[in-house]
């Protein structure tokens, strides 16, 4: 009898043993909306309802289906709810590069505003702004999103042909772009940047440079170009100084000797990080900030308060940005009327001390 009762103690210990290990690995792999079924025996549709809120369950097996569902960690995946509908509450975001402080701040304000409505995001990095991007749109778009909010500072053609065959909804944050495809929601870069270059020619420099990502790209950067020239036109400025492809901190850095050599005594560019490579390659050269060198930067993020000197920087409202175009992005794919597709939100210039006119 004793044999007996060991081998019962045995055989309930394995047997549980196993049904540990069936259930681990629920929860190592995918579970799935079958398994949750075959664990509560119930059907892939009760399942469904329970998950989706129905009030047509019987609180029991509801109470039943949960407990599975707590037991096995089932996560509902939000492209495989919305499949009936065709509405996968799912929103497709892309960005030029995930450690850009610039973008960062902007997707915050796209996050809140996206939790607040109850939208799961899909984070798309195209990385060092590749202009060939069609591929990567595609990809996004072939994941059912229900809209896309794009962060990137270029657009293929290809791209641009993808975004507008979708029979989605497409909004630019902080990017604009002549197309009534897109909505948009952005500061006027055109009228910045000329507020910055006439600072500059204000404080007495003449060989004034425009710093870009890329000179070729057709979306902000275009935009600024056109200023840049205007400018230069308005004052009788013969010269025209464009430094393009300049992108990191190196490149800031290695570019300073030939803008000194080309004689030029101030700059705007586009970014932060390479603005400040450009003030430690001057400060390096003993060339004094800003009597003799100035610069301005089209962006304020965290970098142009830590550098030194402190830059002179455009500070754009990033996170309202962000907020205002999930905001518009959550009306177009309900269909909701839009009063203004293209918004414009205030900027500032904060002088600091990489510009004498404080």
């Amino acid at each position: 009898m004793q044999n007996i009762n060991n081998h019962l103690q045995i055989y309930c210990f394995l047997a549980n043993f196993n049904l540990g290990i069936e259930v681990f690995k629920m929860q190592k792999q995918d579970v799935t909306i079958y398994d949750v079924a075959r664990e509560a025996n119930v059907s892939m549709a009760t399942v469904s309802r329970v998950v989706n809120g129905n009030t047509n369950v019987r609180k029991e097996t509801r109470d039943k289906v949960l407990a599975v569902i707590d037991r096995l960690h089932y996560q509902p995946n939000a492209v495989a709810q919305g499949l009936a509908s065709k509405k996968t509450t799912t929103v497709g975001v892309v960005v030029p590069g995930l450690t850009n402080l610039h973008f960062a701040e902007l997707a915050k304000g796209i996050d809140d505003i996206a939790t607040m409505y109850k939208y799961n995001i899909i984070l798309t990095s195209i990385e060092n702004n590749v202009i060939d991007n069609g591929n990567v749109i595609q990809s996004i778009l072939n994941k059912q999103v229900d809209g896309v909010i794009y962060m990137c500072n270029t657009m293929s053609p290809k791209a641009t042909e993808a975004f507008s065959r979708a029979n989605i909804p497409v909004v630019l944050a902080g990017t604009i772009i002549d197309n009534d495809h897109f909505g948009s929601v952005a500061i006027d870069y055109k009228e910045a940047d000329r507020k910055a270059l006439e600072l500059l020619w204000k404080d007495g420099k003449k060989n004034i440079a425009l710093i870009v990502d890329d000179k070729e790209a057709y979306i902000n950067r275009g935009f600024r170009i056109k200023s840049y020239r205007q400018f230069l036109a308005d004052h009788g400025i013969k010269s025209e100084y464009i430094y393009d492809n300049i992108l990191t901190f190196e490149d800031g850095y290695n570019l300073f000797a030939k803008l000194y050599s080309d004689g030029i005594d101030a700059v705007v560019t586009t970014k932060d990080i390479t603005a400040a490579g450009i003030v430690n390659a001057a400060l390096d050269s003993q060339v004094s900030i800003p009597e003799q060198f100035e610069i301005i930067s089209a962006t304020s993020t965290n970098i142009a308060k830590i550098v030194r000197p402190q830059l002179t920087s455009i500070q754009q409202p990033l996170y309202d940005i962000g907020a205002v175009a999930m905001r518009m992005l959550t009306k177009l794919m309900k269909n909701e009327d839009v009063a203004e597709k293209n918004i414009v939100l205030p900027y500032q210039i904060l002088k600091h001390n990489t510009t004498l006119n404080k």
